[in-house]
């Protein structure tokens, strides 16, 4: 049996085969919105001039003398390109000039970026019109405010004197707070590193129980950043639902609670996977719009497994490699952030991670990637595959593996981990 699965979505948005063998009971588990068709950009422009519980942006903007634009990262597929001009446009409409605007890259713990990061996100013209600027962890951040849960929440100094503050970003399923988006932009996204450390460490401890893929309604992750959105004054935030190519199929715009309960609404529906695969001897999931931090594409295998026992193959073709991590991943031989090693491969559990693009750290997030197997083609996975699995094994091939969940059945990033 062949099977199609896109790949490399900043790099051309391509495709490649995988082939299986056909005495296996192969199922193919999408998620409900992948064939969804992509908006037009006057769709997407009506969608952010008609805001969700609060006024529109020209009218919050009027009067004011600044305004910062905080984007998500290079990580997320969020196609900042067809949401930046039409929020420029509305500032401009608001009566602030270009040089009025800036832009802030919402990088949480992850590395900076270059130009050519910043060109995919957000166009070559706004690079040329606009100053675009890097979020630093350890520098730079002034405090805002503190928690009810005790998180000095200090943010990019940048975003913090703006006078008019915009976020643009994504949702889909993610292994802490349930469903990303919202105000993550701010809370991990431009804030200090013990801000950080705090939100992860501390407040997902509080109450680990209530995170996990997935669940998002009683998340203590979620009421966190919520608290942290008021504090920083955030006006305004864009978040879109995307289908199985990446391509921009709904947006929701407006205050940023507000705002994010509704996508995350459309994204329950979106992402869950139809049909729910259990129990599999073998599962292939692919990292597509995430290929560069996979580890919750392996999460989602391993919990298909039902019991993290069998196989789970990862798709990672990232030539960029996995992303920097400053609280997760290593920066030494034996050593890295606040984090590291977060996560191990439970005993039972097979990982195979292809990645064409390979490197030295590429398995570095936890303790034993030399449990984990890795190649660099499909065919030295399927090699492994079939000396483990013989006739009738059970097969599920998740297409979308970091933005797919599964109802009713949720993990924690800390129940299995293996790089990204």
């Amino acid at each position: 049996m062949k099977i199609r699965l896109p790949e490399l979505m900043w790099y051309g948005n391509l495709d490649v085969e995988i082939e299986l063998p056909d005495d296996w009971d192969v199922t193919f588990c999408p998620m409900r919105g992948a064939e969804r068709p992509a908006l037009g950009q006057e769709a997407i422009a009506q969608a952010i001039k008609n805001p969700i519980g609060c006024p529109p942006l020209r009218q919050l903007a009027r009067g004011k003398k600044s305004a910062c634009i905080v984007f998500d990262d290079i990580t997320r597929p969020t196609r900042c390109a067809e949401l930046a001009p039409v929020v420029i446009e509305e500032l401009l409409a608001a009566g602030l000039a270009e040089d009025d605007i800036t832009f802030v890259c919402a990088l949480g713990s992850h590395g900076a970026h270059t130009a050519h990061e910043f060109r995919k996100k957000l166009g070559a013209d706004i690079l040329e019109r606009f100053r675009v600027y890097n979020h630093n962890i350890y520098e730079n951040c002034v405090e805002v405010g503190v928690t009810s849960r005790g998180a000095r929440l200090l943010i990019n100094r940048e975003v913090a004197q703006a006078q008019v503050k915009v976020g643009l970003g994504c949702v889909t399923a993610h292994a802490q707070v349930g469903f990303s988006g919202g105000g993550k932009i701010i809370l991990p996204g431009v804030s200090h590193i013990d801000t950080i450390s705090h939100f992860h460490i501390d407040v997902e401890k509080s109450a680990v129980e209530t995170t996990g893929l997935g669940n998002f309604d009683n998340n203590i992750l979620r009421f966190e950043i919520e608290e942290a959105v008021r504090l920083a004054k955030l006006d305004f935030k864009v978040d879109v639902v995307t289908n199985g190519r990446g391509a921009t199929i709904g947006v929701f715009a407006g205050d940023p609670i507000a705002e994010h309960l509704q996508a995350v609404a459309a994204a329950r529906e979106i992402y869950a996977t139809e049909p729910t695969p259990t129990d599999m001897d073998v599962v292939v999931v692919n990292a597509f719009a995430k290929a560069n931090e996979m580890a919750i594409a392996i999460l989602l295998g391993a919990i298909a497994t039902g019991n993290f026992q069998g196989s789970v193959v990862c798709l990672a073709n990232a030539p960029e490699g996995q992303v920097t991590h400053y609280l997760a991943r290593s920066f030494g031989r034996d050593y890295g952030g606040r984090q590291y090693p977060i996560g191990f491969v439970p005993p039972g559990l097979n990982v195979v991670v292809v990645a064409p693009h390979m490197d030295k750290t590429f398995g570095d997030w936890v303790a034993n990637p030399q449990d984990a197997h890795w190649v660099k083609s499909w065919d030295k996975a399927l090699e492994l595959l079939k000396k483990w699995h013989g006739p009738g094994a059970r097969c599920a091939v998740l297409p979308n593996a970091t933005m797919q969940y599964f109802v009713n059945q949720t993990g924690s990033a800390h129940d299995v981990s293996t790089a990204g």
